[in-house]
Formats: C-alpha cells, sequence, structure tokens
C-alpha cells in the first residue's frame, strides 16, 4: 500500500510546480475518483467570481490561491452581468471578459472549475437570472418554461463560444463544469437538468459535469444527474459522502462549497464563524484526499446594483455590498490569520523540503483626508417624462431592473387616514406636497404610514421606491421591485398615477447638472458631490458615516450601497477607478439635506 501523505504530496506538486497547461491533457472519472492524465487527482480549489474583482487583480488574487495551496480556481459565471439587455451579450469589456480570467489561471499553473448557472445563487442578485424576465408576468424559472428555456439556451449558446476553446482536452485548464446550482433545495425537475447537460453537449462542451446540493438524501436525489460527479455543499465528514454514493452511484464525490467564513445582510452583526470546524473539515478532506472548493477563498465587491437578498424565516434579507464573507482572502486581497492557518494546514502536506510559492506582495492602500462635499443636484430636478398608469406598475414592468422609481397621484376621496403599500419592494420616502412624512422598508416589514390632514382639496402623494437585490434563494425568487401589487388609503385603492423612472445607470448619472443647487430641505432625495486629490493612487475605502441611506460613486464607477444601519460603514474602491489628479466622487442620499464631509481609509474598519 502506498504511502497516502506521499501519494496527496505528488498530487499538489503537480499543480504547484506547472508553469502552464500548454499540452493537452485529459480530464474524468473512474469509479469514485477523478483522474486527470490517467492518474488519481485531488482537486484542491478556491473559489473567486471574476465579476467582482476588478480585473486589474485577477491575478493577484488567483496567486493569492495558489501560495496558499490551491492547484484549481472555481467561478461562477454571472448570467445577468453578460446579458445585461435581452439578447447583448458582453464577454470582452473589463471583467466580462472569461477568457482572459481562465486564460490568467492557467498561466498562472491553475486548473478552473467553471459554474455558469443559469442559476447560481450566490447572493448576486436574481441567483443571476436576468431580472429582463420578470417582464413576462406569469414566467417560471429553474424549469421548463419555454420561454425561460429559450433564454437559457441563448445564454449557454453564447457562453460555450467563449469556454469551448479553453476545455482541457483543446489544452486549455478547464476541467468541468456544473449543471445549476443546488437545485435539490428548489424544484425536482430531472428533465430540466438534463435538457441543460444536452444544451452544453450540443455546444461542444465535453468535458465533465458535476452537480451541487446540500449533503441530504431529498436534495441529492432531486438535484444530482446520472452520470456526473456529485458535489456536496458542503462535504464535511464521510457520512455525507456516503449519502452521496448511495444516491449517485459510480462517480466521484467532492465537498463542491467547503465554507470558510459567511455571508452578511443589512443591519445584522458582521458574520465571522468560528474556525474550529473549518479546520477539522479541511483536515478530513485532506487526510481523506477528497477533493474540495473552498467557498470563497476571496468574495470581493457586489458592485453597483449587484448585490442579492434572501428570503427565509425572517422576510426579506438584502446583501450588504461588501462580499469579503470573512474569506481567507479579505475584499481588498489581503491574506487574513484564515488564510495562513489553511496554508499551514495544506502545506503541510508537501513532502519534506518541498514549500509553497511565496504570498504575493500586497496590493497598496491610501488614507484619503476629508473632502467637503455640497449639495449639487435633486432626483426632483432630474425626474424624465412620466408615464401614465391606472395602477402602479413594477420597475421590470417599465424595463427597469435597478435602481429607483418615482410614483405619484392625487388623493381623491380619501385624503387622510392610513396608507399602506401591498408587497412595496422594497424600500421607499413617502411625500405628501412636497414634505417629506416617512419611511417605509421590507426589511423591517413597515409596508404602512399614516397620511395627516393638509387641507389641501387634492393633496399630492408621491413615494420614492427603491428597489434593493433581487432575491436570490429560494422559493421567493420571482421578486419584481418598486410597488408590485397595490396601494391603499384606508382600505381604498389608489388609483391614477405618474411614474417616473430613476435607474441610476450610467446614461442617468452622466446627465446630472453639475454645481451647486438650490434644493427645498423638507423634499429629500439629494446628490452630493465633493472633489480630492490623492497623493498617490491606491486601494481605499470610502467611509459614509454621517450619511443615512443611498449609493456613491467614485468618477463614475458604482461602487454600491450604504445603509446606515450597518455593519458595513466603508465601501470598498479600487486604485484602477481612482486617477492622478482630480477625482470625483457622488452620493446620491434618500433621506439625508446637510452635506457631510467624507475620508478614505486604508481598510474596511
Amino acid at each position: 500500500m502506498k504511502n497516502p501523505v506521499n501519494f496527496l504530496s505528488a498530487i499538489i506538486l503537480l499543480s504547484i510546480s506547472m508553469s502552464s497547461h500548454a499540452q493537452r491533457h485529459s480530464f474524468g472519472f473512474k469509479d469514485r475518483e477523478f483522474i486527470l492524465d490517467g492518474k488519481p487527482f485531488q482537486i484542491i480549489s478556491g473559489e473567486m467570481h471574476p465579476a467582482r474583482i476588478p480585473v486589474e487583480y485577477w491575478r493577484h488574487r488567483i496567486q493569492m490561491a495558489k501560495a496558499m495551496g490551491c492547484n484549481t480556481i472555481a467561478a461562477y459565471i454571472f448570467w445577468n452581468f453578460h446579458e445585461t439587455k435581452e439578447g447583448v451579450f458582453d464577454f470582452a469589456t473589463t471583467n466580462h471578459d472569461i477568457k482572459k480570467f481562465i486564460r490568467i489561471a492557467q498561466e498562472e499553473g491553475m486548473w478552473v472549475i467553471i459554474r455558469p448557472g443559469p442559476y447560481v445563487c450566490a447572493e448576486w442578485d436574481f441567483g443571476g437570472i436576468p431580472p429582463y424576465l420578470l417582464k413576462i408576468p406569469d414566467i417560471k424559472v429553474r424549469c421548463m418554461d419555454p420561454r425561460y428555456m429559450n433564454a437559457v439556451r441563448r445564454y449557454i449558446s453564447a457562453l460555450a463560444k467563449e469556454i469551448k476553446p479553453l476545455q482541457i482536452t483543446e489544452g486549455g485548464p478547464v476541467l468541468m463544469l456544473q449543471i445549476e446550482n443546488e437545485y435539490g433545495s428548489f424544484g425536482n425537475d430531472r428533465n430540466y437538468l438534463e435538457e441543460l447537460k444536452k444544451c452544453w453537449l450540443g455546444e461542444g462542451i465535453t468535458i465533465p459535469f458535476y452537480t451541487a446540493d446540500g449533503p441530504t438524501p431529498y436534495m441529492l436525489e432531486a438535484g444530482s444527474i446520472p452520470g456526473c460527479a456529485s458535489g456536496l455543499d458542503s462535504g464535511s465528514d464521510q457520512g455525507c459522502f456516503e449519502t452521496a454514493y448511495a444516491i449517485n452511484a459510480g462517480v466521484p464525490v467532492f465537498s463542491s462549497e467547503t465554507y470558510p467564513g459567511w455571508l452578511t445582510h443589512w443591519g445584522e452583526e458582521w458574520q465571522r464563524p468560528d474556525t474550529a470546524d473549518l479546520y477539522k473539515e479541511v483536515r478530513f478532506l485532506m487526510d481523506s484526499r477528497k477533493s474540495f472548493n473552498l467557498y470563497v477563498i476571496h468574495g470581493g465587491t457586489n458592485f453597483g446594483f449587484t448585490a442579492g437578498a434572501n428570503s427565509g424565516g425572517r422576510g426579506y434579507e438584502p446583501d450588504i455590498t461588501s462580499y469579503d464573507y470573512d474569506a481567507p482572502i479579505s475584499e481588498q486581497g489581503r491574506p487574513t490569520q484564515k488564510y495562513f492557518a489553511l496554508r499551514t494546514i495544506i502545506g503541510s502536506y508537501l513532502p519534506q523540503g518541498k514549500q509553497l510559492p511565496e504570498i504575493p506582495e500586497p496590493i497598496p492602500a491610501i488614507d484619503i483626508p476629508e473632502i467637503t462635499m455640497h449639495p449639487s443636484a435633486s432626483i426632483w430636478e432630474h425626474l424624465k417624462e412620466s408615464i401614465s398608469a391606472v395602477q402602479p406598475p413594477s420597475f421590470e414592468a417599465l424595463d427597469q431592473n435597478q435602481g429607483f422609481m418615482v410614483y405619484k397621484t392625487e388623493l381623491i376621496g380619501h385624503k387622510s387616514g392610513r396608507l399602506k403599500v401591498t408587497e412595496l419592494h422594497d424600500y421607499a420616502t413617502v411625500f405628501l406636497n412636497g414634505k417629506f412624512i416617512g419611511t417605509m422598508d421590507r426589511k423591517s416589514g413597515i409596508q404602512e404610514i399614516d397620511i395627516p390632514k393638509s387641507g389641501v382639496k387634492n393633496p399630492v402623494l408621491e413615494l420614492v421606491v427603491e428597489g434593493m437585490g433581487h432575491i436570490n434563494f429560494g422559493q421567493e425568487i420571482i421578486d419584481r421591485k418598486g410597488i408590485t401589487d397595490r396601494v391603499t388609503l384606508n382600505g381604498m385603492t389608489l388609483m391614477n398615477w405618474e411614474i417616473s423612472r430613476l435607474p441610476m445607470d450610467d446614461n442617468f448619472i452622466a446627465s446630472l447638472t453639475s454645481g451647486e443647487t438650490k434644493f427645498n430641505p423638507d423634499k429629500p432625495g439629494i446628490f452630493f458631490v465633493g472633489k480630492f486629490k490623492p497623493e498617490n493612487v491606491a486601494d481605499t475605502y470610502i467611509d459614509l458615516t454621517g450619511y443615512q441611506k443611498g449609493v456613491v460613486w467614485v468618477n463614475g464607477h458604482n461602487l454600491g450601497r450604504y445603509w446606515n444601519i450597518g455593519p458595513q460603514q466603508r465601501l470598498y474602491c479600487p486604485a484602477n477607478w481612482l486617477r492622478s489628479g482630480e477625482n470625483n466622487v457622488l452620493v446620491f442620499d434618500l433621506l439625508q439635506t446637510v452635506p457631510i464631509p467624507l475620508k478614505g481609509f486604508k481598510s474596511e474598519e
């Protein structure tokens, strides 16, 4: 019998010593083993998401994973990041360039696992599914609904063209591709899963496939496909593996998501789970030579409006902008104590005298002195042509997937009393005759407010509604934004609305007038602007302490949402979005009417 430690060490060294995978290799299954070039292979993978990392830092993050002992990179591909408009795909610009990411991994001597969905979860808006599908009133997703499947086939066809030449059989580093994601937690349509596999095969994807599910019999039965490897989220002990072997025999089983950290929602404490179970799980996986993927080794950032939301037993739970995840590699790319501990554990399986690669130098970060802010514009000055509707439509019905929307009507009949928005998605500021009177918040379950008497014959009601993250997990992922049902006053349904869209996209932000503005302090919805000149260009965190709820842009780049309920108060700004000389920062706040100076800091806390 071979020495298991030496055997495992040889597998680790196989990856570490490779400078490239230029020649063609073979990868497949033999009973319960992954086989690379005819020999058993243990996948030691770290997951990171190209869409959450500036393209300039892809190589650094991959090098960090390699230096921790990984031989593989797993990557979710977010469908809605690459098809923001129906039928229009972007696989070429900035961090949309999937081929570039895969090639960098190959240049760094790493193998790649692709996780393309079409549904991925990942705490990403709508789990990666394009929100434009929500314009279809009765759409069903993650099943054989022909309208959904037509869009899926278009996506698979487009993405397959990017992946096909990078498969291991074509001299590339891509070993495997995942079919859907944790489907056994959602549905049991095996026809759907088989159709997805058929679609990939039809597009020339011939590498092995796998599925990933929680380690329970019902999830694995509903979510696995015969002949495809079984991933466990997570595979923490031998019992989990035996459960999978019993349900899908004759294929490898691996821990497709071993969790070093966890996600955080707005209003929670930072999620920083105890590490004892993690280290125990990794030692078990290393000792037993089982393949695994650390979800995530580096989380990155939910820039713009990409953060998703959960909806479990505690109602609507929107995810914060940072996807730090308490991962081994921090949001800014620095090694944490967890990183060093895992590096020590994995490195201990190397043969005597062998070492892991040196840890890359950290990415520089800077403090930015106080930035003076002043009001520069108001949403009320920039309402575009309104749309009339008898009942208030959702964002998606008006071809808007993110941002804000203003709903306006006159009060006829009832002029005061109890206002209720049925199924508000997700947050609203409420105005009567141009004066702010309060807020509603789906997260807190507050969807009613008292409308005071005003003495005006036909009072004007306005609601500025923010759509936060589309739900990304579970049975409530059909999650349209805005006013998704109706508005009533004392039980009377309010009709005849004027709606103005505020998408807060690049075109909208570019259209804002500059300079100081006169504004009504009773009617918040203000943009604040400031200018700064850093001593040098490097990463920083913009501190929003003192502001209440909104969005921040630096030089036109959307850093994401902030909210004073925390825990996040600082938003990550990568160096590539700064410039030498003068820089601009723009803050839109739903509630703030007084400008507060900003600062930049080297770290998130």
